[in-house]
């Protein structure tokens, strides 16, 4: 990589002195509520049975294109120090993640896939986590500390073989990145049909998230040579269904070098604000989605509360209802032994038993019974008393069924609902407003805030 790098311990100062950027804290906190082992949202939605992904802590920024068309030298403009290999041949043979952290580190395919969970599928790939590495350096320049670069292998037609399937590899990749960055050489690859596909299949899904750079600016000889090549590429792009829309925009780039002036407009700026746009818009996303989660889990235990109310409510009916039943079905057989006894006992033994009032009280209330069961026949009488003991037992079955009941959340468990409603309502919200409040205020005055 050519032009002036800064030495690893001015590139690390802000670390050292462990400066962070507004947008880096806001998703690092957002990160936090989520995955906070005692009280972050994750585990409180799991509670009731919603589930959640945590935000990712920076952008992840895919680079694309042929062979040679300087993605592995942006990275290290980019980033400032020479993490990737560059030249002119097929330098990246496979999938490099370049990202910030403590110490320059290197790793292999699994210690990557560890590091990036959520690239975990990339192993159904057949041979790709052969091909998978991660370069960890400590700068942090420019954005660097909010994103994560993907460099992908260099396109090239014809019997190039790769050990996977690349194709598929990219457009699974283009499904996770937040931005694609597609670059063009100028030098003979630029109309490389294999990366022009691949760009027309990303298109119909991603079509927002992608770039169009042509690299290389400076080698593409003079300004008409740079013209004629720029012609060609869109004119082939504009051939695809879904790439012809206007307003369509490819800027010149190329690696500045002082030592080889060029007066080719460079834009590589352009890649910069591309990157600044969408750690912004993530920021936002983040932030957006922070509060409808909030809002979910919420309206989850508010639910949850209601459904329990609604269940003992119905339980105390249910109980209710079976004890109705079960002293229906025990009067009947009380009855059933009253009869006999009046039948049985004599007058005077009643009223040595109940007393007089007792016994006349007894008397009124079961003399029209007793008059009904004389007047039967004794077959009848034997019918009437197996009826009403099979009533007696049908009432009795009837109420220990109407006395099932549904299981409701105990009080610790209310109590503990409670908690995490009021948790997410007051404290996740009020810091949820406050990281809204931080990053606008990097952009507009308190006196616009408070309009």
């Amino acid at each position: 990589m050519s032009g002036k790098i800064k030495s690893r311990s001015a590139a690390n100062a802000d670390s050292i002195t462990g400066a962070v950027s507004c947008d880096e804290r806001i998703l690092r906190d957002c990160h936090q509520l989520y995955t906070d082992p005692d009280s972050g949202l994750i585990s409180v939605a799991e509670s009731v049975d919603v589930k959640l992904l945590p935000p990712r802590k920076k952008i992840t920024v895919m680079l694309m294109g042929n062979h040679s068309a300087g993605k592995s030298s942006f990275i290290n403009w980019y980033v400032e120090e020479h993490i990737q290999r560059t030249g002119v041949a097929i330098e990246t043979q496979g999938f490099n993640f370049v990202t910030s952290g403590r110490k320059r580190e290197s790793l292999t395919g699994n210690a990557t896939l560890h590091l990036y969970p959520h690239f975990r599928p990339l192993q159904e790939f057949k041979g790709v986590s052969e091909y998978l590495s991660t370069e960890i350096c400590t700068s942090r320049q420019k954005r660097f500390s909010l994103v994560t670069f993907v460099d992908s292998p260099g396109l090239v037609d014809g019997d190039m073989k790769y050990p996977f399937d690349v194709d598929e590899v990219i457009m699974w990749l283009g499904d996770l990145c937040d931005l694609v960055l597609v670059f063009f050489d100028p030098m003979g690859q630029a109309l490389c049909k294999r990366t022009l596909n691949i760009v027309e299949r990303m298109n119909e899904k991603q079509g927002d998230r992608l770039r169009f750079y042509l690299s290389k600016a400076d080698e593409a000889g003079g300004e008409s040579d740079r013209q004629r090549v720029m012609m060609q590429i869109v004119q082939e792009l504009c051939k695809r269904p879904g790439l012809n829309k206007c307003g369509f925009d490819m800027p010149t780039i190329y690696i500045p070098n002082p030592n080889k002036p060029s007066r080719c407009v460079n834009q590589i700026e352009e890649v910069c604000r591309a990157i600044e746009k969408t750690i912004n818009q993530t920021v936002q996303n983040t932030l957006n989605s922070l509060e409808k989660d909030c809002e979910v889990i919420s309206e989850a235990i508010t639910d949850k509360l209601s459904n329990d109310r609604h269940t003992s409510a119905m339980n105390r009916r249910a109980r209710c209802k079976s004890c109705l039943l079960t002293l229906l079905g025990f009067t009947v057989p009380l009855a059933l032994m009253a009869l006999l006894v009046l039948g049985v006992l004599s007058r005077e033994l009643l009223e040595v038993a109940l007393g007089p009032e007792g016994t006349a009280a007894l008397s009124l209330y079961l003399t029209p019974a007793v008059k009904a069961f004389d007047s039967l026949s004794a077959e009848h009488q034997l019918y009437g008393c197996g009826g009403l003991v099979l009533l007696s037992f049908l009432l009795l079955i009837i109420a220990r069924f109407s006395f099932r009941t549904q299981p409701t959340l105990s009080g610790k468990q209310k109590r503990q609902l409670h908690e995490k409603l009021e948790y997410v309502q007051e404290v996740v919200k009020t810091k949820k407003k406050k990281l809204y409040e931080d990053y606008l205020r990097q952009s507009v005055s308190d006196h616009d805030m408070g309009l």
